[in-house]
């Protein structure tokens, strides 16, 4: 193998699915984490390597990594895309799903980053590539516990791209606006859910997540010495 692993968190559908299809198809060994292994292992890539694990056990999400370098070498970057996005209004909504979302959109993100960050510093190079969205950039009805563990996303990227720009290691921050996964079938509230869709088929329709993907890999085949540091993209009939 040429090119060197790129791990991927929430590979089992959606973008973190579409961008392993496609960094695999240009060569790329892989780590695929995600909760449901029998989905990782549907995709039938070759050189990777499906480990179920939920990335809020940092442990876990380490072990991986480290199994995974050992295979084959050292990872040379990292897509943070597992996350959950539970819509509600603040004054009803669940806690624990404020507390879901604070767990796996914002320490799940820093435990992937910890578990490939000090390697990279190390040998002066890597990049790490964070699935945010437009939400962790403007604010929408219904989505204040999870436009705020984005927006926290948008910071820790932007704040860790300054801090380790010296190393050579590259931040991403790639924000979407709606796209075609299953993110929203985890809203409990119907309403909010029907209301959502009536949005997205008003505005002609959501992003395919290969579109991410290409977003994702364009960004991270730039040269070394040039850094995406953010792409924001959404299908073009959505207008918030």
């Amino acid at each position: 193998m040429t090119k060197p692993l790129i791990v991927i968190t929430g590979a089992s559908s959606g973008i973190g699915a579409a961008t392993a299809r496609l960094l695999s198809s240009q060569g790329h060994p892989l780590l695929l984490l995600a909760r449901r292994l029998e989905k990782l292992e549907e995709l039938s890539l070759p050189n990777t390597l499906c480990r179920k694990v939920d990335v809020t056990d940092r442990g876990a999400v380490r072990a991986a990594v480290r199994e995974a370098e050992q295979r084959f070498g050292p990872a040379d970057a990292i897509v943070n895309n597992a996350g959950v996005m539970l819509l509600g209004r603040l004054a009803d909504q669940p806690v624990d799903e404020w507390e879901r979302m604070i767990d796996l959109n914002i320490k799940g993100v820093l435990y992937g980053i910890r578990a490939v960050l000090p390697g990279m510093i190390a040998r002066g190079g890597g990049t790490i590539i964070n699935v945010s969205s437009i939400a962790g950039r403007k604010t929408f009805p219904n989505h204040t516990a999870y436009v705020g563990t984005k927006f926290a996303v948008h910071a820790m990227s932007e704040n860790l791209r300054e801090e380790v720009a010296p190393s050579g290691v590259r931040v991403v921050t790639i924000a979407p606006g709606a796209v075609e996964t299953e993110l929203l079938s985890h809203t409990s509230d119907e309403q909010i859910k029907t209301d959502y869709e009536a949005w997205k088929k008003s505005a002609g329709g959501a992003l395919d997540p290969h579109a991410v993907a290409e977003a994702i890999a364009y960004a991270y085949q730039q040269p070394p010495t040039v850094t995406i540091r953010e792409i924001v993209l959404a299908a073009t009939g959505q207008q918030a």
